[in-house]
Parts: C-alpha cells; structure tokens; sequence
C-alpha cells in the first residue's frame, strides 16, 4: 500500500501535472463564480481534452476543476447575494450582509479558510475510511432515503424566520414546484397544461438564480437606486480574522465539515443540501441565532465547511463501489471509463498508484484554490464599488446567460423570469424564500424514494418504521416538529406572562 501511495504521489509531483491542476483550479473558479455554469459544466466541457493525457495528468486537471468549480460560487454568494452554485446557497444569506456592512473582506476570509478546512479534512476521511464509510452507505435503500428527507423537511422551520406557518407554506411551494414535469418511475405528466416544455419539469439552477438573484434585483430597481456607491473598508489586518476568531469557530468547522462529509457520501444528496442543512444545525446549536441572516461569520464557516467537504464525501461511494454521489462524480466516472479504468471495490487492488494520484491531485488543488481566492480576494471586494446601475444589469445578463446555457432553452430564460418575480412577490409578502429551495430540492428524494420503497415492499408502510436507520429518522423527524411546537407554546406562553 505504502508503495502505491508513494507512485501515485510522484505522479502528480511534477511540473506539468501541478500547471494542470493550476489551470483547472482556475477555469472551476471561474465557472463556479459565473450564475449557471458549475463545475458539472466545467467538467462536461473539459472532459474530451483528457482524453490524450496520460491518466494522472488527465484526472488532475479534473480534481482541480471540481475543487475550483464548488469554491468559486462564494464569490457572487458574498458580492451580489448570488449563489454561483447550488452549495452556495446558504452562503449568501450572512456573506451578503456582511459585505454590505462594509466587512466583505472578512467575509472572504472566512468562506476561503473554512473551504480550505472543510475539503481537507474530506480529503483526509477519503484517503483514511473510505471503504467502512462506502460499505455503511450502501446500506441505505429507498426506505433510508425517505426518512432522511423528511427528516430534513422538518428543518424548514429553523429558516422560517418569524412565521412557522409561511415558512411551512413556502416549503410546500417548493415540493409543488417540484412536481411540475414527468412524475419519477412511470414518467406521467403532472401539472404541465399540455405544454411540451414543462415534460422535464424546471430546472434546479434556473429556479435557485431567479428567486435569489432575479428577485433582488427588482427589489432594488423598485427603489429607484441612483447609483450611488456602497462604501466598504479596504483597510484589513492580515485577512481579517484574528486567531481567537478562528478558534471560536473550531467545533462549527468540524461539525460542518462532517455533515458535509455525510451528505456528500449518500448518493443524489450532494452539496446544495449539505450546505443549507449544515447552516441550520449552526444556527439551531448557536447561543445567538436571532444574529444569523444578519451577517455573523458563523453561517459562512457552516455553509462554505460543508459545501467542499461534500466534495471528498461524494468521491468515497465513486472510488470504492464504483457508484456516482452527485452529477459531478457520474461525470468523474465518465472520465475513469474514457482512461480504461473501472471504479468499484478492485480499483484500489489493481491500479492503487491511480486513486493515489487523485488524491494528492485533491490536496494540491485545495492549496491551490486557497492561494488563488486569496490573491484576488482584494479585487472581488472592489467590484462593490462598481455602481449598481451598471452591475445590475451586467448580473441580469449573466443570469440570462446562465439559465440558457443549463440546456440551451429558452424555456429555462422563462422559468428564470418567473421565479424571479414569484421570489419578489413573497419578498414582498414576507415569506422566506429558502424553504421552497429546500422543498425543491428534497421533495423529489421523498417522492421517488417513498415510491421505491412501497414497490419494493407491495404496498406496505410496515418496512418504513421497522427498518433501523428509517426509524432512526422518522423518530428524529417527529421529535424535532414536537420540539418546535413545544418551543412556540412556551415562547407564546411566557409573552402572555409579560403582558
């Protein structure tokens, strides 16, 4: 074993190889910074190029991309309260506000660190207990799957802000939302009105850019900004973080890090759910949680920690059994397929020197993407002084860009638009607008996996409740709603003794 590690390391420990890895942590920034393209677009894009390289050099240009691709989206999270990707969602919710505060350096400093912490220490797991953590993984069946995304359905209420019942009434929003399109398994179309374009349903990223960036926008052109310049502090000690910060934020990194880690290990989850759920167990664990939303360093730390650890949580389930966490990886299988490889249980027998190169190509490009971020952390801070009268349109036009360029329709460009106005209508009427993301995102998972499950066991609820982990987390799931009931009785119920 020593042997392979030490052939995989010096294959990537050579000048070309390392310009490759520089070059793909370059190109995944700027894709993951750009609304709508991701690093599954990078990848896809790149892909047929390794096709000549020698096989190290080949997937060390992928990793650098990969990595480059999910760190670039906290770029436009923090700027332009914008995720460049879905595992930046959460990311904007304090990063924006904290810019706005004039803090957007500290801002940076805090994503690029807790990036750099959270896929490293992915890495590590990946490197150390990637077979035990695949072969627990692969235990999970469609009844697992379905109690874990109920259990994270019951989370909405932590992002609900003020109204329990908006937030709720948002989360449904986002399941309904979701079902437009062919229905999984026997593909019968619901809610499409005889439209052919509906028959796929929308679009993840068109859907996350037009609440979050299209909406913002014209809550802002409704108040006639000028175009005035927001004013922000230039002047940073070091990165703006001083080492008892850092410190503070010690069991958050960790904690973080290891959601994302176990999201990233159970296929079809992937980073857009690790980090909205990382942000809330930040939140829900914080002896301050009314501060969050409002620009604390600890939503950042949560959300950037876990959306990078998802990375080398993801490549667990690929290397060891062969099986895709998320798009990226299916398009990293793609690529070990094109070199002749097979991933599963004998690809660490017969070609170990390979996953080692992969994963010394990791480590590298997560120095890499943190030496990168920070030399042109100065020069992100200073687009907020461009004034919003030019910016706004220029994000406009890359939205556009973005959501035509998921699949080259102009329907998405639509769907963009309409999601942009429904998210500044319930601004406007003061519901939040992550529940729905969220309901998106894990109301599929419910459906097929519940679907799954009922075909596996004939029509019977039974194996729902007896199967260990599923119980584990319907229980969780029912006891986290009873706790936030019994939270409001009291909240409401003490207000009525002060009165």
């Amino acid at each position: 074993m020593s042997d392979m590690m030490l052939a995989g390391f010096s294959m990537i420990f050579d000048l070309s190889t390392i310009i490759l890895i520089v070059v793909g942590v370059f190109l995944g920034l700027i894709f993951g910074s750009i609304p709508g393209l991701t690093a599954t677009m990078a990848i896809a894009i790149c892909l047929p190029i390794t096709y000549g390289m020698p096989t190290s050099e080949g997937m060390a240009l992928l990793m650098g991309l990969y990595i480059g691709g999910v760190s670039g989206g906290l770029i436009p999270a923090i700027l332009m309260k914008l995720p460049g990707t879905p595992s930046s969602i959460a990311t904007t919710f304090d990063g924006y506000p904290m810019a706005q505060k004039g803090q957007a350096g500290q801002a940076f400093s805090w994503a690029i660190i807790s990036s750099f912490i959270g896929g490293l220490l992915a890495i590590i797991v990946l490197i150390m207990i990637s077979p035990p953590l695949a072969k627990f993984a692969i235990k999970f069946g469609p009844f697992e799957y379905f109690a874990i995304a109920i259990f994270s359905l019951t989370l909405i209420s932590s992002l609900s802000g003020d109204s329990i019942i908006k937030g709720v009434i948002s989360g449904l929003l986002g399941i309904t939302l979701a079902m437009v399109g062919s229905a999984p398994i026997d593909a019968f179309p619901r809610f499409t009105f005889g439209m052919s374009s509906l028959d796929a349903g929308f679009n993840l990223l068109p859907a996350l850019i037009g609440l979050f960036a299209v909406s913002e926008i014209l809550i802002m052109a409704e108040s006639k900004y000028k175009g005035s310049t927001t004013k922000i502090s230039y002047k940073m000690k070091g990165i703006g973080i001083s080492i008892k910060d850092f410190f503070g934020q010690t069991w958050n990194l960790i904690r973080s890090s290891f959601i994302g880690i176990a999201i990233g290990i159970l296929p079809g989850i992937g980073g857009g759910t690790a980090n909205l759920i990382s942000y809330i167990a930040a939140k829900n664990q914080s002896k301050t949680p009314e501060k969050f939303g409002k620009g604390v360093p600890d939503g950042i730390v949560a959300s950037e920690s876990s959306n990078n650890a998802a990375i080398g949580g993801a490549l667990v389930p690929l290397i060891s059994l062969g099986i895709p966490g998320d798009t990226v990886t299916a398009m990293l299988l793609g690529g070990l397929v094109l070199h002749g490889l097979q991933p599963g249980p004998l690809l660490l027998k017969n070609n170990g020197d390979i996953v080692y190169a992969i994963f010394a190509a990791l480590l590298i490009a997560n120095v890499v993407m943190m030496i990168m971020m920070f030399s042109g952390m100065r020069a992100f801070v200073r687009l907020l002084s461009i004034p919003q009268n030019i910016l706004l349109p220029i994000i406009m036009a890359l939205c556009v860009v973005g959501a035509y360029g998921v699949n080259s329709r102009l329907f998405d460009v639509g769907a963009l638009l309409f999601f942009g106005i429904l998210g500044y209508v319930l601004l406007k009427f003061k519901f939040p607008l992550t529940p729905i993301i969220l309901g998106f995102i894990l109301g599929p998972i419910a459906e097929t996996s519940l679907r799954r499950g009922l075909m596996l066991s004939q029509g019977d609820f039974t194996p729902f409740l007896t199967k260990p982990i599923a119980a584990f987390f319907l229980a969780a799931a029912a006891l986290s709603v009873g706790l936030k009931i019994w939270q409001g009785m009291k909240k409401k119920s003490s207000q009525s003794v002060e009165l």
